[in-house]
């Protein structure tokens, strides 16, 4: 039986593994000329612009998925070990407006 055809519930009340569905990307949306989506809320960079420079490898479903429920741990852990203060860019851009007011045109 190949991984597709796996039953899901075969009598011995196990959890079946959906092959394609942890494996294959949803096809990617183009979302400007330059980004791409293929999960709700996942930008990135249109990987054919990147094969002249980088050979590209294809990752399953399931290890993007992780990467990007982890990404809020990672960041977190981020700051915790490396910043002495978390600046919003909000804040910058208001700094920057300032400067821009006081030079003048």
């Amino acid at each position: 039986m190949s991984p597709e055809e796996h039953d899901p519930q075969d009598g011995g009340g196990r959890i079946g593994y959906r092959y394609a569905e942890q494996h294959d990307l949803p096809p990617a949306v183009p979302v400007t000329d330059v980004a791409v989506t293929t999960f709700e809320h996942v930008l990135e960079v249109d990987p054919r612009l990147m094969e002249r420079w980088v050979q590209q490898q294809q990752m399953p479903a399931w290890d993007s998925l992780r990467i990007v429920h982890g990404r809020h741990d990672h960041l977190t852990w981020m700051h915790r070990h490396f910043a002495d203060r978390v600046v919003a860019g909000s804040g910058l851009l208001h700094e920057v407006e300032d400067d821009d007011r006081e030079v003048g045109p």
